[in-house]
């Protein structure tokens, strides 16, 4: 029983997973003209991203005139505000081909205001970029934000007059070096009126949107979006989370601009269909047009709620939150954090006490649990970065542009990759057969980890993580005498981390302190229906936890692999962990361990072969880096 538990629980986690990461249907043109319709946008998408248009091309002053006519239409009373391009952006331009002087070393911004009731109120604006790089379309990058927009200003006007001024921004030269928000908010007479910016931006072609960062002190301003992405099409994806791990990168948008300088507001993009990010590809006909409306929805009643709202948010503690399936976005504050961990801690030592009292769980038991748990998270950091190497250059940042944009086009091949890879190791870490071969083992991963090392570049934490795997492998340890030390001693690793990172990151820490939570209270009605787990009532909380969680976890980890999943694939150990708080139960009986070896065994060689087969699906150009 517990084999087709375990098996037709992930197929059910996998299936929510899928359903709940898809982009919401785009509206018709004949959508109610209070509603954002992705067809309406399109109608604009389609004539700026007829051609490329980078700053200083003919197709440059042919789209900025088209936007001018559409401006004027929707009553924004566009002018045009024009600055010089920084050295940098001079020579960036020049060195992909375009012309800096046929722009005379300009940039030129589009800034149109809908007036409010009350102009004496802070205005709220909302931003996008209309140039492209040199040889892209830029249907996606960023022709849907600009799109998206004007369908959003022609809503707002549908549901009536707004309590404040709308200031719509179209900066230019925004791929060069953000020298368009720069020069707006570097000396722009509305620059001081702004109090919320809503930028649009994308990278890819598609996929639900994210809103991935906000303004420094955002809790108000994230509780009032919370309200207003329910009413969007598809909900939402957002998470503080995301938004922790976006401030520890280099990037950067228009968003960087008016948030340095202390501004407010909400910056939203998607990532999926990597391939057309900067490509000649990214034309509208390649468009996601769910990707737009998702984008474009959740755009609309974030202005909107800031532009109906008695008063701006103000600034306020961070808080922590992220969106469940797109219907529903959970918010608490920082220091709540810590009454969850304590929930923790008490329902799963109600669950260890009844298993202790059924089974004679003891210390150790739950301690070897602990291990297993932290073998599971280095052998998969190694593991999966070494199937990731099969695809090319481990880092994409250190790689020629023109490999980095090749490696884009390989990430869901490299996704496929990581995610079996993960998924095999799990399996055999269920099956506990690791501890029949323990020298085997710890050869396997020392050679893994120096493979990766050498051949992908030096990296501390994968070293750290060879060591820690290798040693844990050859500790002595006897074999399990019941399936709560090694559940209860995932919870407790959990926990700690939780711990660690609640202390440090709040905002992160709900990657943590959830699972946690869950897979304690799944833990404490498990133990209260069959304390010995014998009974088969008593793995329907963990199974319905596995469902629910490891759909959930898989989301999440599906927009992180496309955030950093090229440099960092193993970071999708950390999701299998956490999906394993909920599994480890389901762990099949001695009897049944082969048929699950058998499929670990094929999904690591299925592995191999995508992550083998984004090679030749997306081959390296011979000007390109050699691959290693």
């Amino acid at each position: 029983m517990r084999l087709a538990l375990l098996f037709g629980t992930l197929t059910l986690a996998f299936a929510l997973a899928v359903l709940t990461t898809q982009v919401p249907k785009p509206r018709s043109l004949e959508a109610p003209a209070a509603a954002f319709s992705a067809a309406r946008a399109m109608t604009d998408v389609e004539q700026i991203a007829r051609a490329p248009h980078p700053v200083g091309s003919t197709e440059h002053a042919r789209v900025r005139a088209y936007l001018t006519a559409r401006m004027t239409q929707l009553g924004l009373s566009p002018q045009e505000q024009t600055g010089p391009l920084s050295p940098g952006s001079i020579q960036r331009l020049k060195k992909a081909g375009g012309d800096p002087d046929a722009a005379n070393n300009q940039a030129i911004n589009l800034v149109g205001v809908l007036p409010g009731k009350d102009r004496s109120q802070p205005a709220v604006m909302l931003m996008a970029h209309y140039d492209t790089v040199v040889g892209s379309p830029g249907a996606a990058d960023d022709s849907t934000g600009v799109g998206a927009i004007l369908e959003a200003v022609r809503a707002i006007k549908a549901r009536g007059p707004i309590e404040r001024d709308l200031v719509v921004l179209l900066t230019d030269a925004e791929e060069l070096n953000l020298d368009g928000a720069r020069i707006f908010f570097g000396g722009h007479p509305l620059r001081d009126r702004i109090g919320a910016v809503v930028n649009l931006e994308a990278r890819g072609g598609g996929g639900r949107a994210a809103m991935f960062e906000t303004g420094h002190e955002a809790g108000p301003t994230v509780d009032l979006f919370r309200r207003a992405a329910m009413r969007a099409d598809g909900g939402t994806t957002a998470t503080s989370l995301a938004v922790f791990m976006y401030e520890q990168m280099p990037n950067g948008t228009d968003f960087t601009i008016p948030k340095d300088r202390g501004i407010g507001g909400l910056n939203f993009a998607f990532i999926g269909r990597p391939a057309q990010y900067h490509s000649a590809d990214a034309t509208p006909e390649n468009l996601d047009k769910g990707g737009l409306q998702h984008l474009g929805s959740q755009a609309l009643e974030a202005a909107d709620a800031l532009l109906r709202a008695p008063a701006l948010p103000a600034k306020g503690p961070n808080t922590v939150y992220a969106d469940v399936f797109g219907r529903l976005m959970l918010s608490h504050s920082a220091a709540t954090g810590w009454v969850l961990l304590g929930l923790t801690a008490l329902l799963g030592g109600f669950a260890a006490w009844r298993a202790r009292r059924a089974t004679g769980l003891s210390a150790g038991q739950v301690g070897r649990g602990l291990l297993d748990g932290l073998w599971f998270l280095s052998a998969g950091l190694v593991l999966a970065q070494a199937v990731r190497l099969l695809a090319g250059p481990m880092s994409s940042r250190a790689a020629s542009s023109e490999t980095y944009y090749v490696l884009l086009r390989r990430l869901p091949w490299m996704e496929a990759g990581a995610v079996l890879t993960i998924l095999a190791l799990a399996l055999l870490f269920l099956t506990g057969a690791r501890r029949s071969r323990p020298r085997t083992v710890a050869g396997i991963t020392a050679a893994l980890t120096a493979l990766v090392l050498l051949v992908g570049g030096f990296s501390p934490v994968l070293l750290g993580a060879g060591v820690i795997a290798a040693a844990l492998s050859l500790w002595p340890v006897k074999a399990p005498t019941s399936t709560w030390g090694g559940w209860v001693g995932l919870i407790a690793l959990v926990f700690l981390f939780g711990c660690i990172v609640q202390g440090a990151a709040p905002e992160a820490a709900l990657l943590f302190v959830w699972p946690a939570l869950l897979a304690a209270i799944a833990a404490a009605l498990a133990a209260l229906i069959s304390p010995g787990l014998t009974r088969p009532a008593g793995l329907i909380p963990p199974a319905v936890a596995s469902v629910l969680g490891g759909a959930w976890l898989m989301g999440l980890g599906h927009f992180v692999f496309l955030g950093i999943g090229m440099d960092l694939p193993g970071a999708l150990a950390l999701i299998g962990l956490l999906a394993l708080l909920f599994l480890r139960p389901l762990s099949p009986p001695v009897g049944a361990v082969r048929p699950v070896l058998i499929g670990a065994a094929a999904c690591l060689i299925l592995a191999c072969g995508f992550s083998l087969a984004a090679r030749f699906a997306e081959p390296t150009p011979a000007v390109a880096e050699a691959l290693p």
